[in-house]
């Protein structure tokens, strides 16, 4: 559900729920209440919390398992260094 991966997210990330409401502008009982599954964002904070974690709203929302990793701006040789590192990580089944 919606609130189980906004908490894996945010622990993955090392935020404690202040911090994740104070990033997004909410209060820290709005972030409880997702949570918790006790209410949705609205589709402009949805929005805002895909481009926070680097994820889809898709993935957000369940529709999609797939994660994607904002890359604009990076030059090739960055790139293949993300790269590297995916392949290495996936190799030591971490």
């Amino acid at each position: 559900m919606f609130g189980d991966i906004i908490k894996r997210l945010r622990i993955a990330h090392n935020f404690s729920q202040v911090q994740l409401a104070k990033e997004l502008t909410v209060s820290k009982q709005t972030v409880s209440n997702w949570e918790n599954n006790n209410i949705l964002p609205s589709i402009d904070m949805l929005i805002k919390i895909s481009k926070f974690f680097s994820v889809s709203t898709d993935f957000l929302l369940e529709l999609d398992d797939r994660r994607y990793i904002e890359i604009t701006g990076l030059t090739e040789t960055q790139l293949a260094h993300i790269q590297q590192i995916i392949r290495d990580i996936t190799d030591a089944n971490i």
